[in-house]
């Protein structure tokens, strides 16, 4: 902490993706923490994509150390890590190749498949493509690369099919059409590379998606989630292995389905996890016993010393 306070760090913030008013809401909750400690901090909003200014503005503030906050496009798929980079700034959470690995949700999870990490069989369908024959359902559709459910599906019958592609294109070009896996909805964040605490999800109704995430009650949250000794075991290998075969380092959060047979099913890897009052990364820490100052600052001391010295 000490040492924290000898640098300046600047608090990255917005973007422009779907997800900027969640961006602004972690990276805000974020920056009055720090400040709260009476850190050297600057709130930086990204409002464009246009690599010049963005290296102009991050420049012209002088800062030691970046915390990245942004989500989706242009935050979790290595493009600003490449700007900060070339600027020479440390920064939170995953390089480049890692961020933009686990943002495609097709790399990814063909990634997982060839390394025999358990996740739901699926098949990818581009805007203009004839939908495939002999689809099971229900299935789930998402699209490539988006995050906080945004554009997220789950889809019970055929009937209902065209209308969740249509909400999928929306957000991306392309998009996945994955098996459900009837279970349980669990997450798990990851710190110093070692994973904390199993979460369970409980949507109040239907699934997981924006609105349960992120409206007050519209889900509820079990950390730690109660499950057998050896299953938990068994995930706990499960997301380390996932985290690390992307490449991800310091933290990340991962999700997952655990099937009626206790099985989990890698849905994805979210390298940069929000930060919000809803977000379920500060949850899995605080069930481990680390509170959300601890978090974010262990968070900037990974980026400084690697794991070792935390």
């Amino acid at each position: 902490m000490n040492d924290l306070r000898e640098i300046r760090i600047g608090v990255l913030g917005g973007g422009i993706s779907a997800e900027r008013d969640i961006s602004l809401i972690s990276s805000r909750q974020v920056y009055k923490d720090l400040s709260d400690k009476g850190l050297n901090i600057v709130f930086i909003d990204i409002v464009t994509k246009e690599k010049g200014k963005i290296k102009e503005l991050i420049h012209n503030l002088n800062i030691d150390l970046a915390f990245i906050a942004l989500h989706g496009e242009f935050g979790e798929d290595g493009q600003i890590q490449e700007i900060l980079e070339e600027l020479g700034i440390v920064y939170t959470g995953s390089e480049p190749r890692a961020s933009a690995l686990a943002m495609n949700k097709f790399n990814s999870k063909n990634l997982f498949k060839a390394k025999g990490i358990p996740t739901p069989d699926f098949v990818v369908l581009s805007k203009g493509e004839d939908i495939p024959s002999g689809l099971r359902y229900p299935l789930v559709v998402k699209p490539f690369s988006s995050g906080s459910s945004i554009g997220i599906s789950i889809v019970e019958n055929k009937d209902n099919l065209r209308s969740a592609l249509e909400l999928g294109f929306l957000h991306s070009d392309s998009v996945i059409l994955e098996d459900y896996i009837e279970g349980r909805e669990l997450t798990v964040g990851i710190l110093g590379d070692q994973p904390l605490a199993v979460v369970e999800i409980i949507p109040k109704e239907g699934y997981f998606d924006f609105e349960a995430k992120y409206s007050n009650g519209g889900s509820s949250f079990i950390a730690p989630a109660q499950i057998d000794d050896e299953v938990e075991k068994n995930i706990r290998a499960v997301v380390l292995a996932a985290h690390s075969i992307l490449g991800c380092r310091h933290f990340s959060r991962v999700d997952m389905r655990l099937s009626k047979e206790g099985l989990p099913f890698i849905l994805e890897v979210n390298s940069i996890p929000g930060l919000t009052s809803h977000s379920l990364f500060p949850l899995s820490a605080k069930a481990w016993g680390i509170n959300f100052n601890q978090l974010i600052i262990k968070m900037m001391e990974l980026t400084l010393y690697g794991k070792k010295e935390t």
